[in-house]
């Protein structure tokens, strides 16, 4: 990385300072447009907006930041995350008043730069403030798509934008781009969520020279107390105990001192190559009349007198005047509506008729455009990199090698197929493209959840190895310690920074992996659930992110029921259908498969679930049961019933010691005569994209009702497979008596989980016998006889 001088920071200060006068303009339109939206909508958060102006327009305007407002899909510029999502009609109002300086321009400069592009479909208008907090409107919280795609991430939720920042600065260090920065905005009520502190710690272990927080510091949140009465220290403190470059200003709403910290923590000189940070002391609700934590979500009362005393001031000052002035609002909705649409163009007026300041604006804007590279120089995902996404050998399990395999009778736990197949997924992109297609990272369990295998040699074919930020800068493993959740926000971030040509209609960058234990999983669902809404919404592209629960189930009992999930690992299925494809293989030789079947979908998130214990690898042939490229289905049979007798109904089993126990019970079923069909349940998603013939052979609605569960989880996350009083009567799962399970053996655990072997012949036979007692028991409460 060349480092920028400080001679550029000096001069971009010095051309900057020309340009204040101009600045503050902009500033007081948008102050107006932050009271005036909200004092129509009657709902958002003006304090925190309102602070910040000075910090934002710094950034975008001084050079500080390589962006280009009217292209904010530009692969190659740089990133900017409102993590203090709540203060999103901030940037709602800068962006609306910087787009009509380019209006304005256009309207009588024919330059195609101050074209927006799309007849403006991508910028956002004042007209656009009118629908703040409003259904197919702007949203209350900050969100990236359509006219806001200036955000790169979505955020609200306190600490969720901060991991997900730091993901998207490693991406972009990784692909050789660490010129290209991501910029965090955030207060310190912010700061205080455990994930700040997971950030900070990552981001410098991970040398993210190209990570900049920018902090208002205000000293409140949205309660009474000042953050300084229960939270020590100074920013200074906070980030340098961290070892991040600090700098700041106790000025945070003049503009010299607010550029100069903006352009140092930008572009100052960073030797150590850390992560830097500017804080800025503010007042919350600056120019609001309502101050500190009074101003944080609550505008004053629409047309109130304390709204119009600040309107008075912007009146006198430009000569000006609005609609309703002094008055209560108008009961008609139409009305108010109308008044405040046009106090809105009274405001943005006043800076259309300013030509000078739209000229100097609109000019710095295209200027600063002018600053994002097309391609930098380091950029390593070029070439035939992003073909990598359509390679289809990554998916054809049928061109798999051969190694990737367990021979019936070998003892083998899935997890370890997930390091094999990770190792030779990532080291034959490295063979091939010069790239890995996945970067992952684990809570300190990258051997134990087997994730280590993405960054291992496979065969002859040399893997990535751990990253290190000096000496293996593309390393395809990322070190971690027990930050869960970070991990999740680091894993989802990088897969959403795209560096294709068209990142609206291709992938370029990363996918992504992490892992911990599946009792753990929950840590991780906020990123998860954050990126599945952007991935919905977002009209850029995405990659993948792959959600592995590892240790999951009660096989992990030596450690006990803090450690081993029953009921946690349900949170990967709180998603909208078509989100996330949820995967249980059960042994060794299926984990490739639905990898393969999972990745080949258009879904963001496919979670697996893994367990720790070998088992047996089952001679398929021999006991008339499907192969295990059958998984990619979602279901199938271990065992058909015998047509020639009465079926006994249809069982479905799900986990790996339970379908292990199953397997090994098969002669046992038949010298009883228990004349059931038998089901893998690997993934009711995969399940679901098969034809509706073969989703009635495996799984009727008629069998939900009249099926038998088996599983290692809790019986009300079988749900996909089977349902109602029948399912809940005879069904075996760990929560079979509402109770947490212990710890022990995993055989210990197992009986007590009552999923031992005989316990599934106990179930299965009494089941059976019960034939003709639940079917009068479903005919009754059909209505029927």
């Amino acid at each position: 990385m060349t480092a920028v001088q400080p001679a550029s920071t000096d001069r971009l200060l010095a051309e900057a300072e020309s340009q204040f006068a101009h600045w503050d303009l902009v500033r007081e339109v948008v102050d107006e447009l932050i009271d005036l939206s909200l004092n129509y909508r009657q709902s958002g958060h003006p304090g925190g907006s309102r602070s910040k102006v000075h910090l934002l327009l710094a950034l975008m305007l001084s050079g500080a930041m390589r962006w280009d407002i009217r292209r904010p899909w530009r692969p190659f510029a740089d990133r900017f995350v409102l993590s203090a999502g709540h203060t999103v009609p901030l940037v709602y109002a800068t962006l609306a008043v910087l787009n009509e300086t380019l209006r304005a321009r256009s309207e009588r400069d024919a330059d195609p730069a101050f074209q927006l592009p799309d007849d403006g479909r991508w910028a956002m208008g004042w007209e656009d403030l009118l629908l703040l907090r409003r259904r197919g409107g702007l949203a209350g919280h900050a969100e990236m798509e359509g006219k806001t795609l200036f955000l790169k991430w979505n955020t609200g939720p306190s600490g969720h934008g901060m991991p997900p920042s730091a993901g998207e600065a490693v991406a972009l260090k990784l692909a050789g781009c660490e010129d290209v920065k991501v910029f965090v905005v955030e207060g310190e009520g912010g700061l205080t969520p455990g994930a700040s502190h997971e950030t900070r710690n990552s981001a410098w272990g991970l040398g993210l020279s190209n990570l900049v927080f920018l902090v208002d510091w205000n000293d409140y949140g949205i309660d009474d107390p000042a953050i300084s009465s229960v939270v020590p220290g100074t920013p200074q403190s906070w980030f340098e105990a961290y070892q991040w470059r600090v700098t700041g200003t106790m000025e945070g709403s003049e503009w010299g001192p607010v550029t100069a910290a903006v352009l140092e923590a930008a572009r100052g000189e960073n030797p150590d190559r850390v992560p830097s940070m500017a804080w800025f002391k503010t007042r919350k609700g600056r120019g609001y009349g309502k101050y500190d934590n009074k101003s944080h979500g609550t505008p004053w009362p629409m047309n109130a007198p304390e709204f119009w005393a600040v309107r008075h001031e912007f009146m006198a000052r430009h000569g000006v005047t609005y609609s309703g002035v002094d008055e209560p609002a108008p009961a008609d909705a139409a009305e108010r509506q109308e008044q405040a649409r046009h106090n809105l163009e009274v405001a943005i007026n006043v800076l259309r008729a300013n030509t000078e300041a739209v000229d100097a604006i609109s000019d710095r804007l295209v200027e600063v455009a002018g600053l994002v590279p097309e391609r930098p120089t380091g950029f390593n995902l070029g070439g035939h990199g992003a073909e990598i996404f359509n390679d289809r050998r990554f998916t054809d399990v049928s061109a798999y090698p051969a190694a990737m395999w367990k021979a019936p009778g070998e003892k083998a736990a899935n997890r370890a197929a997930f390091a094999s197949w990770g190792s030779w997924v990532n080291a034959t992109a490295r063979a091939d493209y010069g790239r890995p297609l996945f970067i992952v990272c684990s809570a300190d369990l990258a051997e134990s959840t087997n994730i280590a295998g993405f960054a291992k040699d496979w065969e002859d074919l040399p893997g990535w190895g751990w990253y290190q930020r000096d000496t293996n800068p593309r390393g395809a493993l990322l070190p971690q310690q027990i930050t869960e959740f970070t991990n999740a926000g680091i894993t989802v971030g990088l897969a959403s920074v795209n560096l294709a040509d068209d990142p609206m209609a291709a992938f370029n960058g990363f996918w992504g992996a992490c892992s911990t234990y599946g009792s753990f999983s929950y840590l991780k669902y906020g990123p998860m659930r954050l990126f599945s809404q952007l991935a919905q919404d977002c009209q850029l592209q995405v990659g993948k992110v792959i959600w592995v629960a590892g240790h999951s189930g009660p096989e992990t009992a030596e450690d006990s029921r803090t450690h081993f999930g029953i009921y946690e690992t349900g949170v990967t299925q709180l998603f909208p259908e078509g989100h996330v494809i949820d995967l249980h293989p059960w042994e060794h030789n299926e984990v490739p498969v639905v990898l393969a079947a999972a990745l080949s979908q258009p879904v963001p998130i496919v979670a697996l679930h893994l367990t720790r214990p070998a088992v047996e690898i089952p001679d398929r042939a021999a006991l008339g049961m499907a192969s295990h490229f059958e998984a990619a289905r979602g279901a199938y049979l271990i065992r058909d019933a015998d047509p020639d007798r009465p079926s006994g109904g249809t069982v479905y089993v799900q986990g790996t010691a339970t379908t292990a126990n199953v397997v090994t019970v098969l002669p046992q079923l038949d010298e009883l005569g228990l004349n059931v069909r038998i089901v893998a349940c690997i993934s009711p998603q995969l399940f679901r994209l098969q034809d509706q013939a073969y989703r009635d052979s495996i799984c009727s609605e008629a069998d939900r009702l009249d099926g038998m569960a088996i599983t290692n989880r809790a019986y009300k996350l079988m749900t996909d497979w089977v349902t109602g009083p029948i399912g809940e009567t005879y069904s075996l799962s760990s929560d079979w008596d509402h109770r947490w399970r212990t710890g022990g053996t995993v055989e210990e655990v197992i009986d007590e989980a009552h999923l031992g072997p005989q316990h599934v012949v106990d179930g299965i036979a009494r089941y059976v016998g019960d034939r003709d007692a639940r079917h009068a028991r479903l005919r009754r409460l059909a209505g029927g006889d």
